[in-house]
């Protein structure tokens, strides 16, 4: 397992290939009241692969506004996690701010939904 001062342990190149990352553009938010922390249900348009949603602690650092037609990285071949009463389909990804806060991780130019990381 990974700490703050390790790396994880290390895998072999075939176990990063089984994770499917892609590029999706965040067309609906709502809010998410009923979550333990204060968090969003995104719908994010994946292209070829639909519309999957996603539940994200990510209100610290945006607004819903700030949030609809950004595109973000997202994990989408996890099985479907229950978060309380919400279906989320794919991890969206992000990094830690320094107080632990989540900063999303995005492309830094725009790249065809779908886009698999590699």
């Amino acid at each position: 397992m990974e700490s703050k001062d390790n790396i994880s342990e290390k895998i072999e190149f075939s176990d990063f290939l089984k994770v499917d990352v892609r590029a999706g553009t965040i067309v609906k938010v709502e809010d998410y009241p009923e979550a333990r922390k204060p968090a969003y249900k995104l719908e994010i348009d994946f292209g070829p692969l639909g519309s999957k949603r996603s539940s994200a602690q990510i209100t610290q650092h945006y607004s819903k506004e700030d949030l609809l037609g950004k595109q973000i990285i997202a994990v989408v071949n996890f099985p479907p996690k229950q978060i309380g009463k919400f279906i989320s389909e794919v991890l969206t990804l992000g990094l830690p701010d320094e107080h632990g806060n989540v900063v999303l991780t995005e492309p830094t130019r725009k790249v065809p939904n779908g886009s698999k990381l590699f």
